[in-house]
């Protein structure tokens, strides 16, 4: 059996569920994949970016505290998450997608199968 994503420094039961909706079920496959495939993956998946979790992502995965991003540093992960945001298009796909996001409800097209 391989490792939660929860066992990754700094990443807790709430990232774990986000990575989940996003379809990364591992610690391994977010290794994998890299933190700028896997933020790209959580945003297309309806996580809202956000710059504090994209390096608490980076830093996680480099076995490091999450606040020991600083400096040049920091800005060279600033330009990179500024990349990855502006490169995920997070426009609802379908007017029932986007209704429901209205009301709070997060769900993707895969959710919205016929029955």
């Amino acid at each position: 059996m391989s490792d939660p994503v929860s066992s990754i420094r700094n990443l807790g039961p709430a990232f774990e569920q986000a990575c989940a909706r996003a379809g990364i079920h591992s610690a391994q496959q977010l290794r994998e994949l890299g933190p700028d495939e896997a933020y790209a993956r959580l945003v297309r998946a309806g996580t809202r970016p956000h710059f504090i979790g994209y390096y608490v992502l980076v830093m996680g995965l480099q076995g490091r505290p999450w606040n020991d991003c600083k400096g040049d540093e920091k800005k060279a992960l600033r330009q990179r998450f500024d990349a990855i945001k502006a490169s995920v298009s997070t426009a609802p796909k379908t007017k029932m997608i986007s209704d429901l996001d209205a009301v709070g409800v997060r769900v993707s097209v895969d959710d919205l199968k016929p029955v």
